[in-house]
């Protein structure tokens, strides 16, 4: 059975980059998968931790498209009341190396713009240098 006769359609790409921001476009998946790889978490931990202030209806938007994506997985176990939980997949941590070298271009070369101290932001990445 073709996806059209199932009613879902597989977006289609013009190029590897078209796909890649596509998947990780918008504010906040970059920094869910920064909290997710840290661990499992649960809804609420998620929304906490986000610094900037994340609207639910917001996360429950960007946890659908990101398990979508196939960047998260999504646990749900049975009890009373539900226990959801969330963990990131070998294909969202493929994306961590990429995420990291935004992070170090971001600090090395926006910093007067910037927050937040570079070297906490960037701490433990691969390719965190300093100017």
């Amino acid at each position: 059975m073709d996806d059209s006769a199932a009613g879902e359609k597989k977006p289609k790409y013009m190029t590897g980059i078209d796909a890649a921001v596509s998947i990780i476009s918008g504010k906040w998946k970059a920094l869910i998968l920064y909290q997710l790889e840290g661990g499992t978490l649960r809804y609420s931990q998620i929304l906490n931790g986000m610094e900037y202030g994340i609207t639910q209806r917001m996360l429950t938007k960007e946890l659908r498209e990101m398990e979508e994506s196939g960047l998260i997985s999504r646990t749900v176990y049975p009890e009373v009341p539900p226990k959801v939980e969330y963990a990131i997949t070998a294909k969202g941590r493929s994306l961590m190396p990429i995420l990291d070298q935004l992070c170090t271009w971001g600090c090395q070369n926006m910093a007067d713009q910037l927050e937040h101290n570079c070297e906490a932001e960037c701490e433990g990445t691969a390719n965190c240098e300093q100017q």
